[in-house]
């Protein structure tokens, strides 16, 4: 959109680290909730969570995505110092992680907290849409991920409307895209979600997957988190425990739409998956990946 400038470079600015986008990156998901939707309480305790996010990064993650309220449909807000509370102990243990680890958090206080605490990437799934969420991240040279949401956790699947979801989708990202860079974030460091599943029906969520090229058009890179959700239920009919395939295919649709980064639970399939893709799209004979024995 008008504004915003395009995307010149393929690498994303996410605190000491430069993550080059020139190939499709993995983002894996590490919960610390009692109840998320897919593995709520699965790794609650500090240790299981760590020793999740090694096994995740030693699977190919590119980046990790580490949550402590759930944003689930129907969720209610968790308090600043319980959020926290459950964050504290694995940032400590990620510190000095070997790749960047993004908070997924709505709240400016906790923002604040995991950049003290090295986080290399907030991830709002508000979109940084209050001057106070802006003003935590601006000066940190974190990466920031601008989400879209209609309405709130608690209440967003109630009934979520939209003239043209994929325009409107559009002009909100554009839109906080913009307040982000007048406010002093460069443009580097912003990636864009369209947030599949957060406001959004069946329909909704398949029409902006199906026209994603719009959202890459707005000149950001494109994150898109599709794993295990209920689109991917619906459409295999599959109970959340059991929809790696689904997820896997739904990755690569966005990837081959123009998404630059896919959150997943399912790495190792995802990074498999995304190996091949790329070897068979692409138009050199001697690309590495051909020779490592993968067919």
């Amino acid at each position: 959109m008008d504004g915003i400038p395009a995307a010149s470079s393929r690498v994303l600015r996410c605190g000491r680290f430069a993550v080059d986008l020139s190939r499709p990156r993995v983002m894996g998901i590490v919960n610390l909730t009692p109840d998320s939707f897919s593995d709520g309480g699965l790794h609650r305790a500090t240790a299981d969570a760590i020793a999740h996010a090694m096994r995740l990064i030693e699977e190919g993650a590119d980046l990790i995505d580490v949550g402590a309220e759930s944003t689930r449909p129907g969720a209610v807000d968790v308090a600043v110092e319980e959020e926290w509370s459950r964050l504290a102990p694995f940032m400590l243990a990620m510190r000095d992680a070997p790749v960047p680890i993004s908070v997924d958090t709505r709240k400016p206080q906790v923002m604040a907290r995991a950049l003290d605490s090295g986080a290399s990437m907030i991830n709002d799934v508000a979109g940084f849409a209050t001057a106070n969420a802006r003003r935590a991240v601006v000066s940190s040279g974190c990466a920031l991920c601008v989400m879209h949401m209609q309405g709130e956790p608690a209440t967003m699947q109630r009934a979520p409307r939209y003239d043209d979801v994929v325009a409107e989708v559009a002009a909100f990202l554009s839109g906080q895209v913009a307040l982000l860079i007048a406010d002093g974030v460069a443009a580097d460091r912003i990636v864009v979600d369209p947030g599949f599943g957060f406001g959004k029906t069946f329909d909704h969520n398949l029409a902006l997957l199906r026209r994603l090229d719009a959202l890459v058009a707005l000149g950001r890179p494109v994150l898109v988190g599709l794993s295990r959700k209920g689109m991917i239920g619906t459409l295999t009919g599959r109970p959340t425990n059991d929809r790696m395939a689904g997820s896997v295919a739904a990755a690569l649709a966005a990837v081959a739409s123009g998404a630059a980064i896919v959150r997943v639970h399912d790495v190792a399939a995802t990074v498999d998956a995304l190996r091949v893709w790329s070897a068979v799209r692409s138009r050199s004979t001697d690309e590495p990946v051909l020779a490592s024995g993968l067919f």
